[in-house]
């Protein structure tokens, strides 16, 4: 196990603080990674999918490092605009 693995069993075994909502926010955390990875793979800077989205850097970040609250058709519109799809599954 690596060692944020253990650091993050071990707050969650000794802080029910830290373990309300956790999971969520990591998800979301990890959610908005994937997204700049995304872009980041397909050669656009911020200001370029901005552009073609019709909005502002800003938004593009708060996407990239928000992402727990984003509505389905912006994703789909940031993903289109990569030249990708949104596939969404429930396991």
């Amino acid at each position: 196990m690596s060692d944020l693995n253990n650091y993050i069993a071990k707050r969650k075994s000794a802080d029910s603080e830290f373990v309300n909502g956790f999971d969520e926010g990591y998800q979301a955390l990890k959610f908005g990674t994937l997204l700049k990875t995304a872009r980041k793979e397909s050669g656009m800077t911020q200001e370029a999918l901005a552009e073609i989205l019709h909005t502002q850097k800003s938004a593009i970040s708060r996407i990239e490092n928000h992402s727990d609250d984003v509505k389905l058709s912006t994703l789909e519109r940031f993903a289109s605009a990569l030249g990708k799809k949104v596939e969404i599954r429930l396991v």
